[in-house]
């Protein structure tokens, strides 16, 4: 790794200094810093040690140069007393500071280049995807280089290889691929006129990696035989018309045995339909998708869930911001021997016109949804006599699955349905109500959460420069993990600050204060000035998990003083 940032670094110096002679470079980054400042220890939530008592931060510094056919940047990050929960792996390689991404991007008529750190998505991510979210401590970014070509106008190809980001290394394999993309629409005249978008696209990845330690099936006495080259395919159409859009999308996977998978070598697979249909005060969304074993990692056995992951399974239900709608955040189960799931997802959104019975003096929106996540139907190729799963014929195919069957259990399903509504010139509310089926086997846990959650969102604005808003919000559930409820206000002072107040109120689970009701309160003020934004917060977070787009990270609890500071410029 060092070499490859010594190399970026002297290409990226160069870049600067040839621009800086011929042509006038505009600079431009962020800084992005999470700060606790004196982290506390409390019994009653069950925080763990911290790796520095004093101060803990995840700080970032983004730098980018750019001129007319060249553009260089690079990130700073400190990392080395990281916010609570980031440091999960075993040998705590979260750790470190340094310049990790470095790259420069060069452009000449109809192709790009790009070497050093860069991120990439064929598709819908089924075979690649590689981002950053630093709410969950993700960046497998690729290093190495890629090229972008538009050859003629409706056709795009893209090439690349590298090797993987995995924290402060890069990961041993060689990550390759390349994709195309056509606009049909562009070469047929006829379509064009009517303004009709086909896109059709295929993609390709392989990945490479020579593993020297043996994979062992769960007889000790057989060990495998691991291919060192993995394939993935991609193919893709989608047709647009006005308001309407339809996605189909195949993925394949070769032989790929892992631990995570039993050490099975049955080929991966995913499949996708997806329809949208929108117009004024419309909004229509039906969708499903069917996966199984598709999980592609760089690196063979990687136990850290975030991490060493070429590609990305979207999960088919919505990401939720309120709180307790939160609390039992759904994941693509993408490993473990029973790995595949069929998912579905309808959404439907209607705005009543004002002066109508439903719409009122000022119009009223309507939004449903629904997600439904089923395991898909195992057959087990080897058993005995009892039917139990022969452990060293379960490490060849593993199982077989009728393509359209599906599980008996239930993996996740939510119904929520949500309104909004302006009351009068300075008063506005959302409510919303959510039923929610959570079987805990995504957390490795056995049985369901089945609950109710209600939530009330009012907002008064007060004059041209105060703003208040609350939430209310109750959680009601049979299981164990016992009822919770949420409040919060929040005072907006136009243009520059906002004064918050909020508490969690509910039991712990697996504590010693267990049936205890515990308060989790939280106190910040925010301010806001050109680029800068600055929020100082002090309070209790409870343990719990944090998912976005369906990648999820545990986070413990914790308390103390919070500081986080944001600058774009």
């Amino acid at each position: 790794m060092r070499k490859t940032l010594r190399f970026a670094a002297l290409g990226l110096l160069s870049v600067v200094c040839c621009q800086q002679l011929t042509a006038q470079v505009s600079v431009t980054g962020s800084v992005q810093s999470d700060m606790m400042v004196a982290p506390l220890q409390d019994e009653r939530i069950g925080t763990s040690e911290y790796d520095n008592k004093y101060f803990l931060t995840n700080t970032y510094v983004d730098l980018m140069l750019q001129s007319k056919s060249v553009d260089a940047g690079g990130r700073f990050e400190l990392t080395q007393w990281p916010m609570p929960g980031f440091a999960t792996s075993p040998n705590e390689d979260f750790k470190g500071w340094g310049v990790p991404n470095l790259w420069v991007k060069g452009r000449l008529k109809r192709v790009e280049l790009t070497m050093g750190s860069f991120y990439e998505q064929f598709g819908s991510g089924f075979i690649l995807r590689t981002y950053e979210e630093r709410t969950l401590g993700v960046d497998n970014s690729l290093t190495g280089g890629r090229a972008v070509i538009t050859p003629v106008e409706g056709l795009q190809i893209k090439a690349l290889s590298g090797v993987q980001r995995n924290y402060w290394e890069h990961n041993g394999s060689i990550v390759s691929g390349a994709d195309v993309e056509m606009s049909l629409d562009q070469w047929i005249k006829p379509m064009k006129k009517k303004g009709m978008h086909l896109l059709v696209g295929g993609s390709w990845v392989n990945k490479w990696e020579n593993y020297k330690d043996k994979l062992y099936s769960k007889d000790p006495a057989y060990s495998l035989n691991v291919p060192e080259f993995v394939n993935a395919f991609d193919a893709r159409v989608n047709f647009r018309k006005g308001g309407f859009n339809i996605l189909g999308e195949y993925a394949q996977k070769s032989q790929d045995p892992n631990s995570l998978n039993g050490n099975i070598y049955r080929t991966g697979r995913a499949a996708m339909l997806s329809a949208t249909y929108s117009k004024k005060g419309l909004s229509v969304l039906l969708q499903t998708k069917r996966s199984d074993n598709m999980a592609f990692r760089s690196k063979r056995n990687e136990t850290h869930s975030t991490t060493s992951f070429i590609n990305h399974q979207p999960a088919f239900c919505l990401d939720h911001t309120y709180a307790l709608a939160a609390l039992y955040p759904y994941s693509t189960m993408a490993e473990g021997e029973n790995n595949g799931e069929w998912a579905y997802q309808g959404s439907l959104g209607y705005n009543f016109k004002k002066k109508t019975a439903m719409g009122g003096k000022y119009g009223t929106k309507l939004k449903l949804n629904y997600s439904l996540v089923k395991p898909i139907d195992y057959n087990w190729h080897g058993v005995d006599a009892e039917g139990n799963v022969n452990d060293l014929l379960a490490t060849t195919d593993g199982y077989g699955s009728a393509f359209w069957k599906w599980g008996h259990d239930t993996y996740y399903q939510d119904l929520d349905i949500q309104l909004e509504k302006k009351l009068s010139k300075r008063w506005d509310i959302h409510a919303m109500y959510m039923y929610q089926d959570f079987n805990r086997i995504i957390q490795k846990h056995e049985g369901h959460i089945r609950s109710h959650v209600f939530i009330f969102e009012p907002k008064w604005k007060i004059n041209n420069k105060l703003t208040l808003r609350g939430e209310a919000q109750y959680l009601y559930t049979d299981h164990e993990s016992g009822d919770w409820g949420f409040g919060l206000l929040e005072l907006s002072v136009a243009p520059y600050l906002m004064f918050t107040v909020s508490d969690q109120i509910g039991r712990p689970e697996k504590t010693d204060s267990y049936g205890d009701v515990t308060h989790y309160y939280n106190f910040s003020v925010t301010g806001s000035h050109k680029g800068h934004r600055l929020q100082v917060g002090f309070g209790r977070t409870r343990a719990g998990v944090n998912c976005t787009g369906g990648v999820c990270r545990y986070i413990p609890a914790s308390k103390g003083l919070t500081i986080n500071y944001n600058y774009n410029f």
